[in-house]
């Protein structure tokens, strides 16, 4: 009875210790911006607004050497900061793209066909490979395009909410 007993408490300790470990070695570092959509944007044209994210920088180190490695896209939401009650009913799509110096923009998340009244939407994340070489480069840019069903009544804030995953380089 007490070999079971002190298996059954090392067993919990080793997997305790496994999940510590995981969230020690793997990092998520989050990126958020806000997208003004105002009422003279047309609707059924896609519309561009690109931001500068230096609150990634501070995470990685904003340069190659950073000790992260196999950054990924982990998580994409868009959801109405302003007005207070405001949904995504006329949003019709939505591309998150991110660049930086010296290297191409990549698609990273997406949603088309919006149908709905809330005011925040888990975005598809695109396949793209890992995104090393953009996160740590310097000027990491995040451009947002949006297309609308139909012009809005007042000028609404959007708030793009993107995580990335990583690991440390050993």
């Amino acid at each position: 009875m007490k070999n079971i007993f002190s298996l059954a408490i090392v067993s919990t300790m080793a997997l305790a210790s496994c999940g510590a470990v995981q969230s020690i070695v793997q990092n998520t570092f989050p990126y958020t911006t806000n997208v003004l959509v105002s009422t003279g944007v047309p609707a059924d044209k896609e519309v561009s607004s690109t931001a500068t994210a230096s609150n990634v920088q501070t995470w990685v180190g904003g340069n190659n050497n950073a000790q992260i490695k196999d950054v990924r896209i982990s998580d994409a939401k868009i959801s109405v900061a302003s007005p207070v009650g405001g949904n995504l009913s006329t949003l019709k799509s939505v591309k998150i793209y991110i660049s930086s110096n010296g290297t191409g923009e990549k698609l990273v998340a997406s949603r088309s066909a919006i149908d709905t009244n809330s005011s925040s939407l888990n975005l598809d994340l695109n396949d793209t490979g890992f995104l090393d070489t953009v996160v740590k480069s310097s000027g990491l840019t995040v451009r947002t395009v949006y297309e609308l069903k139909n012009q809005t009544s007042s000028d609404m804030n959007l708030k793009v909410a993107l995580n990335f995953s990583s690991v440390p380089v050993r």
